[in-house]
């Protein structure tokens, strides 16, 4: 049972009083268990190892305790870093290139072996993935006649992640390559 007091103080039967001021306390204490908490944010997208602890920290009472909760996430399959970086190549392989995919695995705090792996696996597909890209933004538009359509076009390539080794082989394959 809760009584409202003067102010901005409640009180229950357990003597527990609360201002506003208390609210990172209150914080910590009420809601969702850890667990709870990692799997509801598990449950609306896949989070890397190092995002899901950063997120956790905040609830938890000891970096020790988040890091045992993420080895059972982990061992349960809740919480696949894996998983994660196939998650994010299926949904920005087809519009972007290897460089920012990379760039975006990097930010997540991923490690080098997964970064390494997921890197092989972009460079089987990157020529086709860029060359359809370019197809549709470009293909409908002709050949680049002159230099500066080349260059807008290899810009925009490049803002989509694609190295310029990549860049030259789709603008040349499409006729576009004029020694510029």
């Amino acid at each position: 049972m809760v009584s409202r007091s003067t102010g901005d103080q409640f009180s229950d039967d357990e003597g527990f009083e609360s201002q506003a001021g208390d609210h990172a306390d209150s914080k910590k204490r009420s809601g969702l268990s850890l667990k709870a908490r990692a799997v509801s944010y598990l449950s609306r997208r896949e989070h890397t190892r190092a995002e899901l602890a950063r997120k956790l920290a905040a609830y938890a009472d000891s970096p020790e305790q988040v890091d045992e909760l993420l080895d059972v996430l982990a061992k349960e399959g809740w919480q696949s870093d894996e998983r994660y970086v196939q998650g994010i190549i299926h949904s920005k392989a087809p519009a972007h290139g290897s460089i920012r995919i990379i760039h975006t695995l990097r930010q997540q705090g991923l490690n080098d072996d997964q970064i390494t792996l997921a890197r092989e696996q972009l460079k089987e597909t990157e020529l086709e993935r860029a060359q359809e890209v370019w197809s549709k933004k470009f293909a409908g538009k002709g050949l680049a006649l002159n230099g500066s359509e080349y260059a807008k076009q290899a810009r925009f390539l490049a803002a989509r992640g694609f190295s310029h080794e990549i860049i030259r082989q789709v603008l040349k394959s499409s006729g576009e390559d004029e020694d510029l």
